[in-house]
């Protein structure tokens, strides 16, 4: 697996996706569960990798595996 993404609250509103290693946003969602929505789909899209969600503090609240195996069992 080879992408992983960050969910964290953006600086101004919303929630910003973050690709591990990289400092600027890859995309942005209104809503968490929009951002986590993109997450997925930029993960998926990479091959695979993990999306994680942070809070303010930087401490990981939730994890979540992402890989095509697991999209098609999902379809």
């Amino acid at each position: 697996m080879g992408s992983n993404r960050y969910v964290k609250k953006a600086h101004g509103a919303g929630w910003d996706v973050v690709k591990e290693g990289h400092q600027r946003a890859t995309a942005h969602g209104a809503t968490k569960k929009e951002a986590v929505k993109a997450a997925r789909e930029l993960t998926l899209r990479e091959g695979g990798g993990e999306v994680r969600v942070v809070n303010r503090t930087g401490k990981i609240v939730s994890a979540d595996s992402v890989n095509r195996r697991s999209r098609r069992a999902a379809a």
